[in-house]
């Protein structure tokens, strides 16, 4: 029997994008199903992340037009891996299979087939994965490249140029379901759930319309979450910063008395001024980084929750 599949597709202002690529997703589903590769009752599920443009009438619209859409809105706008994880815990009991897709055409919709082809072979994970960066400017394929390489050198476990264009079964989201962090960073933590796992690679396309929103700024907050979130290298480090700035102070301790019974001192304020603007920066450093973790802290022991969902497009059905 084919496994039942739901398309997780997260949006935020996407009125522009969202009339071209819903009915891709459907053709590919559809083609899918020709194939027999997944089941007939397949859906796909477009998760509004508090969109201030009309992205959730069109949802809405398309749901109320074709029974294989359907929708969900969170309460307000609380980011990317929040919609994305919204989208995913309300499928897993509803389907055997799930893949998480942008909205914006980018990521190859065809690599579906690829995807589900694998978790048939025995896969319950299969990552989407860049095979190139052609179609980036040079910044970005330099930034996006340092993301990746700077995040797993800090102990984040990631699939490099992997984003979160993914197929997971429903085996695996019931045991991810018991992960109850409220700092989100999925494509570092769906690996930390174990199971057998795949790649498929393919090639990134220009975005069909509308604008990015992935700037380098949210770039940066989401490395720094991931690593804060999955990672205590940054807290080691300091200690081992601070073991070797030790050993250089007790080294400098012992030339300067050294010097000063020799009679080789000369007074100068420069190189005391030097050395207290590199300790002062340390420890800066230090603390700003002690500071993250302790936030992340603050942010789980409230226990918040991490979606709310206001509106389901199977509301209006009932009505």
């Amino acid at each position: 029997m084919a496994p039942t599949l739901y398309i997780v597709i997260p949006c935020y202002n996407e009125e522009k994008v969202l009339p071209i690529t819903a009915p891709l997703f459907l053709e590919q589903l559809k083609t899918m199903q020709a194939k027999a590769l997944v089941s007939e009752n397949s859906k796909i599920m477009f998760v509004n992340d508090g969109s201030k443009d009309s992205t959730w009438q069109i949802i809405k619209s398309l749901a109320a037009e074709n029974k294989t859409y359907i929708g969900i809105t969170q309460s307000r706008n609380r980011g990317h891996q929040s919609a994305v994880l919204a989208g995913l815990m309300e499928s897993k009991d509803k389907c055997d299979i799930t893949i998480s897709i942008d909205c914006d055409g980018q990521d190859d919709i065809s690599v579906m087939t690829n995807m589900v082809e694998e978790y048939l072979s025995g896969s319950e994970v299969v990552y989407g994965v860049r095979s190139s960066r052609k179609t980036d400017t040079f910044f970005k394929r330099t930034t996006a490249k340092g993301f990746y390489k700077f995040t797993k050198l800090m102990g984040a476990e990631i699939v490099f140029n992997h984003a979160d264009y993914r197929l997971v079964s429903a085996k695996v989201l019931k045991e991810f379901a018991n992960f109850k962090e409220v700092n989100l960073f999925l494509r570092g933590m769906i690996p930390l759930v174990g199971f057998k796992s795949s790649s498929v690679y393919y090639e990134r396309k220009e975005r069909f319309a509308g604008e990015s929103h992935y700037p380098l700024n949210k770039m940066i907050a989401l490395a720094i979450d991931g690593i804060t979130s999955l990672s205590v290298k940054p807290l080691r480090l300091i200690s081992s910063l601070g073991i070797i700035m030790s050993i250089i102070s007790i080294i400098g301790l012992i030339w300067a008395v050294t010097f000063k019974f020799l009679g080789y001192t000369e007074t100068g304020w420069a190189s005391i001024v030097a050395a207290i603007c590199l300790l002062s920066s340390i420890q800066l450093i230090c603390i700003g980084i002690i500071g993250e973790y302790i936030g992340k802290i603050y942010m789980e022991v409230k226990q918040r929750p991490r979606y709310i969902i206001s509106e389901r497009t199977d509301d209006y059905e009932q009505k």
